[in-house]
């Protein structure tokens, strides 16, 4: 934005409040302006884009005190904003430069100090201007000088972030879905959850944030994703995960096992003879399906021991025990554990 912007634009009249609007009137309309005109709400529409960009701008500077008061007191002294420009005869229309601030501080008018037959005066920084603030001082500070320390126009930044969160389904989780959120109260939003996104990831959709209050590029949307649990399977990246107990004989022996997938169906794995609990077994291409492909259903077996036995089994089992070779599983953990 540019010094001439401040002289030609309206920015009372392009966030439709007075002149002598508070600063929550202002920012009241402001809000109520960027939720209609947010290229969200309409997308693809050039008009909009401009119209939300000029709202930014009039709320970068109605909504901040000092350049508040400089434009006020710019456009007071250009009598509501005539174009000029600098260099011989650089003003549009008939004034130029020095007729513009000549007339305002009594000089540049026939007779007038710094006219034809006039005085001339001398503007400088060391007090010539009413309140002790010089000519340098005030367009200074309004066309990125720094005079006495009072900041000039601001580069265009980047909105705020908007912070929310989600909680999916597992099911919904594994296969994305799409969710709508709502934003700041009022506003609501489509989001579309990507497959296989886990609990407590967060999702950063750019330019879905708060609008820019200086005509910058808005900010992002940062959903954090809850996952609700499944009684059966888990989620580890792209594979799903399931714990299948297999009996004592199928651990020994060796066995077919079916096991559940997520899409109701089934698949057999085989067991190896002599399978301990906790043994890893892998369904290839069962897992999540996304654009980094499709993952595995990790299986972790585990031995299950029956609570009660029957007084045939209870024999069957002295038996066993009998016949083994009397290997003690737990040799050498004592040793290992005052390692």
């Amino acid at each position: 934005m540019t010094g001439q912007d401040w002289l030609e634009k309206d920015f009372y009249a392009t966030l439709g409040v007075s002149k002598d609007a508070d600063a929550a009137a202002i920012k009241k309309a402001y809000r109520k302006l960027a939720r209609t005109w947010h290229p969200d709400q309409n997308p693809g529409d050039a008009k909009a884009e401009q119209k939300f960009k000029e709202i930014g701008e009039a709320y970068a500077v109605l909504s901040d005190d000092e350049q508040r008061k400089q434009y006020d007191a710019l456009r007071a002294m250009a009598g509501g904003g005539p174009r000029f420009a600098s260099g011989p005869g650089g003003a549009t229309g008939a004034n130029g430069f020095e007729d513009l601030f000549g007339g305002m501080f009594g000089a540049g008018g026939p007779g007038g100090p710094g006219g034809p037959g006039g005085p001339r005066v001398r503007y400088s920084t060391g007090g010539s201007m009413p309140g002790g603030g010089g000519f340098e001082d005030i367009l200074g500070g309004l066309f990125g000088g720094g005079g006495g320390g009072r900041a000039g126009f601001q580069a265009p930044t980047k909105g705020g972030d908007i912070t929310t969160s989600a909680s999916l389904p597992f099911r919904s989780a594994v296969e994305g879905a799409t969710v709508t959120l709502t934003l700041d109260g009022s506003r609501s939003m489509t989001v579309r959850i990507p497959a296989g996104v886990q609990d407590g990831q967060k999702i950063r959709l750019r330019g879905k944030g708060q609008p820019s209050p200086t005509g910058g590029e808005p900010g992002d949307l940062v959903v954090t994703v809850g996952v609700e649990p499944h009684p059966v399977f888990g989620l580890a990246g792209q594979n799903l995960t399931i714990t299948v107990p297999i009996t004592f004989p199928e651990a020994v022996h060796g066995a077919t096992i079916a096991v559940p997938t997520l899409d109701g169906g089934q698949v057999k794995l085989k067991v190896p003879a002599g399978t301990q609990s906790g043994t890893r077994l892998r369904a290839k291409g069962r897992g999540v399906t996304s654009k980094k492909g499709t993952g595995d259903l990790i299986v972790t077996v585990e031995v299950a021991v029956p609570r009660k036995v029957s007084k045939d089994a209870a024999e069957a089992l002295k038996k066993f025990a009998e016949a083994s070779d009397g290997t003690d599983p737990r040799a050498g953990l004592a040793d290992a554990a005052r390692a």
